[in-house]
């Protein structure tokens, strides 16, 4: 009997964690949402690394602290190497370095791990869709950062961004999906899409984590 074909709809998630009484159980449950597929199990940076290269991978859950090599160090190669894959960081630590770190090396959400089942399903769905997402403590993390240090100047941001572009840039910052963006402006999903393309276009953005960046930078969030 041949082995059952691989449902191509389903999300391929890597689940990267040292200790193996959190990355299995883990993997476990997140196998049983009916549109998520864990594709590996790695206790360290190589063997995401070694799995991504040898299977499609839509997404990597990554702790930070691993031996070997780190979750920031494989976030960044990841980033260069395979930019196509979307990193959430699920991590006990939410000081400001490791953060800011894991999002400056491409990361496209930030969870801790006190983030429950369902928050982190939406993570990752949320990642493959190229859509950032915050947990509330990191969230509050960078927006206190910011307004500890003297903001950007607006230079620091095209000039001939409209000003929606910029309010979208600001709730973009905010941690906010594209719903949430388009009702708090009262306009359609597809509005705020339209915005995201330009505004990205013209401010040289590459994804929802370097717009998260970009908003914090300028002092828009």
């Amino acid at each position: 009997m041949s082995e059952p074909t691989k449902d191509p709809q389903r999300l391929k998630v890597i689940v990267a964690d040292d200790q193996a009484a959190v990355r299995e159980p883990l993997a476990a449950v997140l196998g049983l949402s009916e549109d998520i597929e864990v594709v590996a199990a790695a206790a360290d940076g190589t063997e995401v690394l070694t799995a991504v290269a040898g299977a499609p991978v839509d997404v990597v859950l990554m702790d930070l602290r691993m031996p070997v090599m780190d979750g920031i160090e494989t976030t960044r190669r990841l980033s260069e190497e395979h930019p196509q894959i979307a990193v959430v960081v699920l991590t006990t630590f939410a000081d400001d370095d490791s953060i800011l770190a894991a999002l400056s090396a491409g990361a496209r959400g930030y969870l801790t791990k006190n983030a429950g089942r369902q928050d982190i399903i939406r993570a990752i769905r949320a990642a493959a869709a190229g859509q950032s997402v915050l947990d509330r403590e990191v969230q509050d993390r960078l927006l206190a950062t910011v307004r500890t240090r003297p903001p950007a100047p607006e230079q620091s941001l095209p000039k001939d961004l409209t000003p929606r572009e910029r309010e979208v840039l600001a709730l973009i910052g905010q941690g906010l999906p594209n719903r949430a963006i388009a009702e708090k402006l009262f306009i359609s999903e597809a509005t705020v899409k339209t915005h995201i393309n330009n505004l990205f276009a013209k401010a040289d953005i590459r994804d929802r984590s370097d717009a998260v960046r970009r908003a914090i930078a300028a002092g828009l969030t």
